[in-house]
């Protein structure tokens, strides 16, 4: 669709407002050739219609096409000035045209060149003080006010392009935490749904009622993990560190691996608390999937701002490179301020430190 300014929302309406200063010069036959001077309305009609293109083809460009068409308009009115008082109105609209200019300063000294030339003019022509006058002032005044708001609209402009860069950057972390959230409960569940389903197969024949009530639970883990899924999905934890603790106390007894605690009943920044959680279960499920393990020894701790979640086992340890799990979760940690460090020497240790305010984690009795 056909526009005579562009769709910006700082413009609006106003460009089409400033156009009454123009209907003085436009109507000056009216008042002064009384016996319809054809050549007058000629002249002032073809002038209004030149500056008309000029004017709105002004808000769509910028650069050395801004000056050309700004020195246009400064041209009308140094040729129209000595014939129509009401001409003086071009000096105006050019110093607004050449007040959008980049950079500022040049824009500056444009408004101050259109403004000495209505000066000069005026002297040439001997116009009395006021005609001299309300030119050179009103291009002083129009002009400042659009290089302010040139400076203004070009730094909203790079606000939105700032705040969709952010939108766009927010999306993308978004998209990582659901792809990191799904991936360790997933695989954690995953894991222990192998593990059970491997259990059941071995006692099918032996001892057909244990194996039944290992189906029976690798159907409530899938039912857990659902609801897991659907929380972490819509941005909630569930159970917190306490849960999570005697979850993996279920999970590795599950895998015959025998868990001891040492654990300080700790109030955790939930923001802190939910990375515990899910480093605690990637540690897990590695501890379930690759360890070999027989014990395992988890602590947590806090002190002097700084919150110690320990998970080390009796397994093979080694020093395989990260996997997405473990690297997503130094992610996390690293987010908050914190550490992973990974020890693959008699077993494997991994340690998450996080540092908090002190103020928002308070001990309290077991």
């Amino acid at each position: 669709m056909f526009s005579l300014i562009p769709r910006d929302t700082d413009l609006g309406w106003t460009p089409f407002a400033w156009l009454i200063y123009i209907v003085p010069f436009a109507a000056t036959p009216l008042y002064i050739f009384r016996h319809a001077n054809a050549g007058g309305w000629l002249l002032h009609i073809a002038a209004t219609l030149v500056f008309l293109v000029l004017y709105f083809r002004s808000h769509w460009v910028t650069g050395a096409e801004l000056v050309i068409i700004t020195a246009a308009t400064l041209a009308l009115g140094l040729l129209l000035w000595p014939v129509s008082h009401a001409a003086g109105a071009f000096f105006i609209f050019a110093a607004g045209m050449i007040g959008q200019l980049e950079p500022s300063r040049n824009a500056v000294r444009g408004v101050l060149f259109i403004a000495l030339m209505a000066v000069v003019e005026a002297a040439f022509i001997r116009r009395d003080a006021f005609s001299s006058a309300w030119p050179a002032v009103f291009s002083l005044i129009v002009g400042g006010i659009n290089v302010h708001y040139a400076q203004v609209g070009r730094a909203n402009a790079s606000l939105r392009l700032a705040r969709e860069e952010i939108e766009h950057l927010a999306k993308v972390a978004e998209r990582e935490r659901i792809a990191r959230d799904l991936h360790d409960l997933l695989g954690h569940t995953l894991s222990l749904v192998i593990l059970k389903s491997e259990l059941a197969s071995k006692l099918a024949a032996r001892e057909p009622a244990r194996a039944g009530e290992e189906i029976r639970d690798v159907e409530r883990i899938a039912r857990d993990a659902l609801a897991q899924v659907r929380a972490a999905v819509t941005g909630y934890r569930s159970g917190g560190l306490n849960a999570e603790i005697e979850h993996t106390r279920n999970v590795l007894a599950s895998a015959g691996v025998a868990l001891a605690t040492e654990v300080s009943a700790q109030r955790i920044p939930p923001s802190h608390e939910a990375v515990l959680c899910l480093a605690l279960r990637e540690a897990v499920t590695n501890i379930v999937r690759h360890a070999r393990a027989r014990r395992c020894r988890l602590t947590l701790t806090s002190a002097s701002g700084i919150c110690t979640l320990t998970i080390s086992d009796d397994g093979r340890g080694g020093a395989a490179p990260f996997g997405s799990g473990l690297a997503g979760m130094r992610e996390r940690v690293e987010i908050l301020g914190g550490t992973l460090v990974r020890d693959g020497r008699d077993g494997t240790t991994l340690t998450v430190t996080l540092p908090f305010n002190a103020g928002s984690m308070q001990e309290r009795s077991a």
